[in-house]
């Protein structure tokens, strides 16, 4: 959109799937945020992933975390407090356009967690360069009754270095296997939701939102491939 540029990519694992019930699923997505003529983008204010109605999320019996726990601490203390309740982990980087433009960026934490009793994901960014700093984001879980994507995580994204930062990198991999009263369960799954005769068919994995302080809204669509097992 203009001289704004969107980069969004991602995959998911394994490709191949059962046709009639969900199965374990790792879920990869990237994007980045600059502009054509390389000035500060303007900056992310609100970020949604819709996930394609073949996949599901599950939290029964995994352990939660709470914002609380998660405020200023490094990644290790993180993990040291919340561990049980990790689903993934990535990356992000933000330009700061003060007093002249230089890049910072960390690590990224997935936790399970809970918020006025509904599941949520929360987002630990922890970063050392070019000052040590953590901030929590908090990612609502909805499902939707209809479309093709069944499943919207959203988070608003917080004003970074006073207004002048500006997100322009995430990269995050989510999946977890777990054991609840015996049966294993997995934190996404999903199933390949092929027509009877084909044994693989296109699967848009995730659609990505990205909403903009400026008022502008880039939407881009992940396409892959699924086969049937």
């Amino acid at each position: 959109m203009g001289n704004l540029r969107i980069n969004f990519t991602g995959d998911f694992s394994p490709h191949a799937l059962p046709r009639d019930r969900p199965a374990p699923l790792t879920v990869h997505v990237a994007g980045a945020i600059s502009t054509a003529d390389g000035t500060h983008p303007p900056a992310l204010r609100k970020i949604e992933i819709e996930l394609n109605r073949s996949g599901r999320i599950s939290t029964v019996g995994l352990p939660v975390c709470t914002s609380a726990k998660l405020q200023s601490t490094t990644a290790e203390a993180a993990l040291a407090r919340c561990r049980p309740a990790l689903v993934g982990r990535g990356s992000f980087g933000a330009d700061v356009d003060f007093p002249s433009p230089f890049p910072a960026k960390g690590s990224m934490l997935a936790f399970n967690g809970k918020r006025n009793g509904r599941p949520v994901l929360l987002l630990h960014l922890y970063g050392t360069a070019p000052v040590q700093t953590t901030f929590v984001l908090t990612l609502t879980i909805k499902h939707e009754p209809k479309g093709q994507f069944g499943t919207v995580l959203s988070a608003q994204i917080p004003t970074l270095a006073g207004g002048v930062g500006s997100v322009s990198q995430i990269e995050l991999t989510i999946g977890r296997n777990y054991t609840y009263r015996g049966q294993r369960r997995s934190f996404i799954s999903a199933s390949c939701a092929a027509p009877a005769g084909f044994t693989a068919v296109p699967f848009s994995l995730a659609r990505g939102n990205f909403y903009f302080v400026d008022g502008k809204k880039i939407a881009t669509t992940l396409a892959r491939d699924c086969r049937v097992r």
